[in-house]
């Protein structure tokens, strides 16, 4: 080998590392010149085969090995592993960009949010449902919108089949219920908490991956559906300290807009591109606006009557520019006046221009936003009574909401509300003899049989570490395993908040 190509140092066989690796240390710490890949720096070992290519070639043609291949006694047709190399590479220890890890303190915190979630949800008689992170990509690209088609994490499988991680639940959800067909009775209260994965632009609030929590009703045409999933996120907000200072709804409807489409003769295949465009209302300037709903089809003087209707902040207004006959009005009053009757009508508002996203909303629409106006919108949600056919399936009127993990968080810090979720072990065990293990083990198990959560000491440890341990774990009993007691069929037993101590039966613990 070349004195300059040492430090692409390959060895042909793992076999032969543990004889050769100390000797290539031993090299790498006298020679000051040598760059070899065992230097200290801190690397991970990849292996990967020599010859990939040669590699497949002989693991498909394992039948055409010559008779003379075998003549040292091998069984019939068995090929030797391909030889490998070992190729040193940094590894970046942090996650993929847009993603998390979740370590014990971090995890404690998303146990908590989602348990809030859970116990909503169950407080209003619904079922938890879950879904396949990996579907087909034609789920989401049918109706779902240019936005998510663009930001799809999507790819083709092994069997050449196209597939994409989930952007979103509500398409699955309405997958399985077209699956399930006629087996399901009418209405369902479902709900789910996924990951879902959107590569787009990241943001304080917004990742490439992120939990969703969603409700949804199916099978219910009246306002009363929409009513009763606002009044769930309601009743989480307050669960958790947040109130109708910290946080509003704003709430329209699609068919406002379908109203004034109608009467400028917009042709209906072009509302949903027209609902995407006026999604981006507050994120993009409004000359690019006008822009796209040109090249949409949409007249100048319709762009002008539209861009009014969506400034209107009062549903009288709106009233008054449209009239009180048409549906859009119809089912916002509904909306109103059942937000009095629930006690959450200082929680919403009416804005015109809010349509979401997503194409597959038909009426009422609304969006949880942060009052301060520091945070991306919280949630969001609608009424979808078409999706299904989009699908096959036979359309069934139904709304629901989506709920991200990452930005009711980032306004829990912003508020000073943030749970303190300290790891909590109600005992820990330590023997105070390495002879006394196994009698310490018999006291953690009889524990844990009770239900009683123990953190057993593994180690021959001094009491002054098991004291730290017990406070970092916040145990509320230490239980010493000693050999005077243990003769006795006793233990010692301390209670850590207020230092009283005494010996216990086994049987009593």
């Amino acid at each position: 080998m070349a004195a300059g190509s040492t430090s692409s140092l390959f060895i042909l066989h793992p076999r032969l590392n543990r004889f050769l690796r100390p000797l290539i240390g031993s090299l790498s710490q006298t020679s000051s010149t040598s760059s070899l890949p065992f230097s200290p720096a801190r690397r991970f070992l990849i292996t990967k085969p020599l010859c990939p290519a040669i590699t497949r070639k002989h693991s498909s043609l394992a039948s055409a090995q010559s008779p003379t291949d075998n003549a040292g006694g091998g069984r019939s047709g068995a090929l030797s592993p391909p030889p490998f190399v070992e190729d040193l590479q940094r590894i970046d220890v942090n996650p993929p960009r847009g993603t998390r890890d979740f370590p014990p303190e971090e995890m404690r915190l998303r146990n908590w949010l989602f348990n809030n979630f859970k116990e909503v949800s169950c407080l209003f008689g619904f079922e938890e449902v879950d879904f396949p992170v990996l579907e087909s990509e034609a789920l989401f690209v049918r109706k779902a919108g240019e936005e998510i088609r663009d930001q799809l994490y999507c790819f083709e499988d092994r069997g050449n089949r196209r597939v994409a991680l989930r952007p979103e639940l509500t398409p699955s959800l309405a997958r399985l219920v077209i699956q399930k067909g006629k087996s399901l009775s009418l209405p369902l209260k479902w709900f789910a908490v996924g990951q879902c994965w959107r590569y787009e632009r990241m943001t304080r609030g917004r990742r490439r991956e992120h939990y969703q929590w969603n409700m949804d009703i199916i099978g219910v045409p009246e306002v009363t559906a929409e009513a009763e999933i606002i009044s769930s996120i309601i009743t989480f907000f307050k669960r958790i300290g947040i109130t109708a200072s910290d946080v509003g709804f704003k709430v329209s409807s699609r068919k406002v807009l379908q109203e004034v489409l109608m009467r400028y003769s917009i042709p209906e295949e072009s509302f949903g591109k027209v609902c995407i465009i006026i999604d981006k209302i507050e994120k993009i300037p409004l000359d690019d606006i006008k822009k796209e709903l040109k090249f949409a089809g949409v007249s100048a003087e319709a762009t002008e009557k539209l861009l009014q209707v969506l400034s209107i902040k009062s549903l009288t207004k709106l009233e008054e520019i449209l009239g009180g006959t048409g549906d859009a009005i119809a089912d916002l009053k509904q909306l109103f006046s059942l937000a009095e009757k629930f006690g959450y009508s200082e929680w919403i508002q009416f804005d015109a221009s809010i349509v979401r996203g997503l194409a597959y909303y038909t009426g009422i629409v609304f969006e949880g936003f942060d009052r301060e106006g520091k945070l991306r919108a919280i949630c969001g949600g609608g009424r979808y009574d078409r999706l299904l056919s989009t699908f096959g399936g036979d359309d069934i009127p139904a709304c629901g909401f989506g709920f991200g993990d990452a930005v009711i968080v980032e306004l829990l810090k912003e508020k000073g509300l943030l749970p303190e979720l300290g790891l909590q072990v109600e005992n820990i065990v330590c023997a105070l003899d390495p002879d006394l293990q196994g009698a310490a083990a018999t006291v953690a198990t009889i524990l844990r049989e009770k239900g009683q959560s123990v953190d057993l000491v593994l180690e021959n440890k001094p009491l002054k570490w098991v004291f730290k341990r017990a406070a970092r774990i916040n145990a509320s009993r230490l239980i010493l395993v000693g050999i005077s007691e243990w003769q006795k069929g006793m233990v010692g037993v301390k209670i850590l908040s207020s230092g009283e101590q005494h010996e216990i039966k086994l049987d009593e613990l």
